[in-house]
């Protein structure tokens, strides 16, 4: 019998890895024998585990599509930290062959977690599926860890303190994935959209720039005047986050929504930052949302009229509120900043809602008795639905498109929109984000007022809800998306709707 080619081999060996690797993870039996240790078998190990990630996309996300570089480069990553561990482990127990040893074994069981995860997907419907997320992320997790102590097993036996040290390393190892390198997909489907034909516009496309240097002014001056004797309503409302097309959206949702049932049509103003948008829309900086604020201040009767701000982005730790447009390098929105452009307005009478991360960290900056203030979450927790898959966050979700369809009162509305975030949250097994209100004694008063105007319009009546698409988590077969956005073009990560 004529040798095998070396090609041959190194499939031979390649398939019973992946067979061994299979019966590892299922703990099924299985020896150290069974497996090859090569740096050879290593390296083809590492591409058939991204051809099955790169395959898996695709059987999740359909065709057409695009392999995700950004993500084969994240994955390959994690090649040094694998094997770091797996060095520092082989010295505790003294015998450098396992550094290899370790890495094959992991790396071998890597396609079974992709081939769980389609298998998981297509099971069913994504709505179906959904509120077991959390679960589903969590058992994941639990299996990894799982599998790296059976590794150790199958290759040392229990070897008491060596081992419990290995052990310790590789879960850090593990974390360290998990917290560094979260998953990102590897096939990105083209979306089929109308408006493909036209190429996406660009800040720094010259007619772009010449036409946002008026936009702002032509919206602006299109305000109607306040009318003497009635508490008029002004929007303004930010969507600054032009990485993933989820605040525009909710944007759009809300304004909709405060236009026609709040009566703010034609005393309304947006400012956004997505592609879609920038021919038409002034962009949302933090110096545009200074002037629109100012211009309002001159514009409103300050002693009688109210204005409602609505931001809608990712909030941070540190306390700042997202406003990015590559390749611009946009300054962000901390609450002393917006304290400041608030009081320099002149506006006395004042709604903000923060829909954001953090965000109720901005409370203490912004309170006064004219003021009434609903954030998100509170100042150490994330809020929920910010995920590229989403059309409007949670918390907007709950507040405007369910509860002000109910009520003109928004102390109400936040109190129906608290307990059905809270419910929700605690269905998915989310930390709870704690929705905060402020509410000053003098606007209360005030807000009693326009809510008695609004009931009494003949027009003010409920409307039906226009973004029934939203409530199932994810976008039906057919939504249309405002614009293509790869999640490898983002700084902030968004697992599971949470930043």
């Amino acid at each position: 019998m004529e040798p095998r080619s070396s090609i041959a081999v190194l499939a031979h060996e390649l398939k019973q890895n992946l067979f061994s690797g299979a019966r590892l993870a299922l703990f099924l039996p299985v020896r150290a024998l069974d497996f090859r240790a090569s740096i050879g078998q290593y390296s083809a190990l590492v591409i058939a585990s991204l051809a099955f990630s790169i395959a898996g996309g695709m059987l999740r996300e359909g065709f057409p599509g695009h392999v995700n570089f950004g993500a084969l480069t994240v994955a390959l990553a994690q090649v040094p930290l694998v094997l770091a561990a797996c060095v520092l482990a082989a010295r505790l127990f003294r015998e450098p062959r396992l550094a290899l040893a370790f890495a094959v074994l992991l790396v071998a069981t890597d396609p079974l977690f992709e081939i769980a995860d389609v298998a998981i997907r297509l099971a069913g419907e994504v709505d179906a599926i959904e509120p077991y997320a959390a679960a589903v992320n969590w058992a994941f997790i639990a299996w990894g860890f799982a599998i790296v102590a059976r590794t150790q097993l199958v290759l040392t036996g229990w070897r008491g303190r060596a081992s419990w040290l290995a052990l310790g390393l590789f879960s850090v190892m593990l974390l360290s994935l998990i917290w560094l390198f979260p998953p990102t997909e590897f096939w990105v489907p083209v979306q089929e959209d109308t408006e493909a034909e036209t190429p996406e516009a660009s800040i720094t496309q010259e007619e772009v720039i010449h036409r946002q240097g008026s936009l702002l002014e032509e919206q602006l001056a299109a305000l109607l005047p306040e009318r003497p004797g009635v508490e008029d309503l002004y929007f303004v409302g930010v969507a600054p986050y032009a990485l993933q097309d989820t605040f525009y959206q909710e944007l759009t949702t809300v304004k909709e929504l405060i236009d026609e049932r709040f009566d703010t049509a034609g005393r309304s103003v947006a400012l956004v930052n997505n592609s879609a948008t920038l021919k038409d829309r002034p962009i949302a900086t933090v110096s545009n949302l200074r002037k629109t604020l100012a211009r309002l201040g001159r514009t409103i009767n300050t002693e009688e009229d109210i204005v409602l701000l609505h931001i809608t982005t990712h909030g941070s730790s540190d306390l700042q509120l997202a406003f990015d447009l590559p390749p611009l390098e946009l300054r962000q929105l901390t609450p002393t900043a917006l304290a400041r452009m608030l009081a320099d307005s002149g506006i006395k009478w004042k709604i903000i809602v923060l829909s954001a991360c953090f965000s109720g960290g901005f409370i203490e900056a912004l309170k006064d008795p004219n003021t009434l203030i609903l954030t998100a979450a509170d100042s150490a927790h994330s809020s929920f639905g910010c995920d590229y898959d989403s059309e409007i966050t949670w918390f907007s979700k709950a507040l405007y498109d369910e509860a002000l369809r109910r009520t003109f009162s928004f102390t109400e509305a936040f109190e129906l929109a608290r307990r059905s975030v809270t419910a929700r949250e605690k269905a998915q097994g989310y930390e709870p984000s704690n929705p905060q209100m402020f509410v000053g004694e003098a606007v209360r008063r005030k807000l009693a007022a326009l809510e008695k105007r609004l009931s009494a319009r003949p027009s003010s009546g409920k409307l039906p809800p226009v973004s029934a698409t939203v409530t199932s988590g994810a976008a039906p077969a057919h939504s249309k998306r405002v614009s293509s956005v790869n999640p490898s073009d983002s700084r902030t990560v968004v697992v599971n709707g949470r930043e």
